[in-house]
């Protein structure tokens, strides 16, 4: 009985360590790295592709039952920072979103998954074009583990209501951090 506590104990440790490694990737875009101009927005003084990233995530709990990303400027001159891409509904079998998936005519994007307003005012990715002449802004690449198949928002929801949901039904996130700046 004492080696059966022990193995049970042994297994919950390397479970409990192995729900750490969640986490987020892509291709395109490296921790701490300035962010290319492929990915950079299209107008506001920015001259960017205004493609969104590959993104590929791995470890995620086994309880999830969707996933959510969101592309976050904390760094804005708003007083609430900024949402360059909200989207949700994304089916728990999908680890990845393909490179320009974020644009919506492109029909990258998994099937039931939904992209919501950004605030750029619109669904669908946009990207970093922070003030010229301001200190190079962060961003942050996020996908959200959810215990729920789905979020009861359309593409009509905006960021701070999705994000009010994430939260509410967050499971885990793992975070990329990337910055750009002009």
């Amino acid at each position: 009985m004492k080696k059966l506590c022990l193995l049970l104990s042994f297994l919950g440790a390397v479970e409990a360590a192995g729900a750490d490694s969640f986490s987020l990737s892509s291709p395109q875009i490296k921790a701490g790295a300035a962010i290319a101009d492929e990915q950079v927005f299209n107008g506001f003084g920015c001259q960017g592709g205004n493609i969104s990233p590959a993104l590929t995530w791995q470890g995620a709990p086994r309880d999830a039952k969707s996933f959510a990303v969101t592309v976050y400027d904390a760094d804005a001159p708003t007083g609430s920072g900024w949402w360059h891409w909200v989207i949700f509904n994304i089916p728990v079998n999908t680890t990845s979103l393909a490179k320009d998936a974020g644009n919506l005519q492109a029909g990258l994007t998994p099937a039931g998954s939904i992209q919501s307003r950004t605030d750029f005012g619109k669904p669908g990715y946009g990207g970093p074009c922070p003030p010229a002449g301001d200190k190079p802004h962060h961003y942050q690449f996020t996908v959200y583990a959810l215990k729920i198949n789905s979020l009861p928002l359309d593409e009509n929801a905006p960021a701070a209501m999705v994000g009010f949901y994430l939260q509410q039904n967050l499971l885990k996130k793992a975070v990329l951090k990337a910055q750009y700046g002009r």
